[in-house]
């Protein structure tokens, strides 16, 4: 282990870390996408405090037990290249907090953009009853929806049990159970057919040569969660396949297919999509209405 002796501050350790994680040549993508906030949201999160803490506490003096948990964390950083969330066991989405680990992937999907603004303009807010999260993993998309419309029923499936339990322990922790229902089911497969306001899925969609060529930060994620075959759209396709048959009149069906965007559109020429853009970044997220997955039949 490295020497930290002369360390004491939350500060000294957020400048130890975010030079070792510079020295080390991590990569980012599970929260953050720069060494010092990879520091931040590690140093923070494994003393308990809020990202937001005021400055001035920056310069508190660490115990001894304190320093020694800071320390491993940093290591197991660098050494085994684990992100930060699976070694708090937390993160971010939607402005809420979620637990995490290496049974589903890290949340950050820029879904959460959309749903912070309740899916507005393609919705009226009012009229959204009953709302389809399809690939829930750690059940954040369908709690934060849950959050935004607390008078909608919300539907989340996944094909893996590991991933339930995990949204299970986030259902309860945002104590929405009575409003949350979860589902084993392989895409639309024994999920309630009901006809849905809103079809939300970030589904597996890293094709072939991509996740040949993932770092190895992201090898510590389930397999299940990112591959989707050689072209990344074996889930989104089963989606769009039968996504009208569940999609109320006036409803939308928003799905991130990330860098597979191009595949899609060679795939459906014809279909209007429309790509959304996110102020906070990120892309490769469309939306359909119902009558615009007419085109696909």
């Amino acid at each position: 282990m490295s020497d930290h002796s002369n360390l004491s501050s939350i500060r000294d350790f957020l400048r130890w870390a975010t030079s070792r994680f510079n020295e080390a040549g991590l990569s980012y993508g599970h929260g953050t996408d720069s060494s010092w906030d990879e520091a931040v949201a590690l140093v923070l999160s494994a003393l308990h405090l809020s990202h937001d803490v005021d400055r001035s506490v920056l310069d508190a003096r660490l115990t001894q037990t304190e320093r020694d948990k800071v320390c491993e964390l940093i290591e197991r950083r660098v050494s085994e290249r684990v992100p930060v969330p699976y070694l708090t066991h937390e993160a971010w989405f939607a402005g809420l907090s979620f637990y995490v680990d290496e049974r589903v992937l890290v949340p950050r999907s820029p879904i959460a953009e959309l749903i912070e603004h309740q899916f507005q303009p393609w919705v009226d807010p009012d009229q959204v009853q009953t709302i389809l999260d399809l690939c829930t993993g750690s059940g954040c998309i369908a709690i934060a929806c849950a959050k935004a419309f607390p008078d909608s029923e919300v539907h989340a499936s996944d094909i893996s049990t590991d991933a339930l339990a995990v949204a299970k322990i986030n259902v309860l922790r945002h104590e929405v159970e009575d409003q949350v229902i979860l589902h084993h089911a392989d895409i639309f497969t024994d999920v309630p057919e009901l006809k849905y306001d809103i079809i939300v899925s970030n589904p597996p969609y890293v094709d072939a040569a991509e996740m040949a060529a993932l770092p190895a930060e992201y090898h510590h994620e389930p397999r299940l969660g990112l591959a989707a075959g050689e072209d990344g759209l074996d889930i989104a396709l089963k989606i769009l396949k039968q996504a009208r048959h569940y999609l109320s009149p006036h409803g939308i069906l928003v799905v991130e297919v990330g860098n597979s965007e191009h595949a899609l559109i060679e795939a459906f020429p014809d279909v209007p999509f429309t790509w959304l853009e996110f102020q906070r970044g990120g892309g490769g997220v469309f939306l359909l209405t119902a009558e615009q997955l007419d085109f696909l039949h």
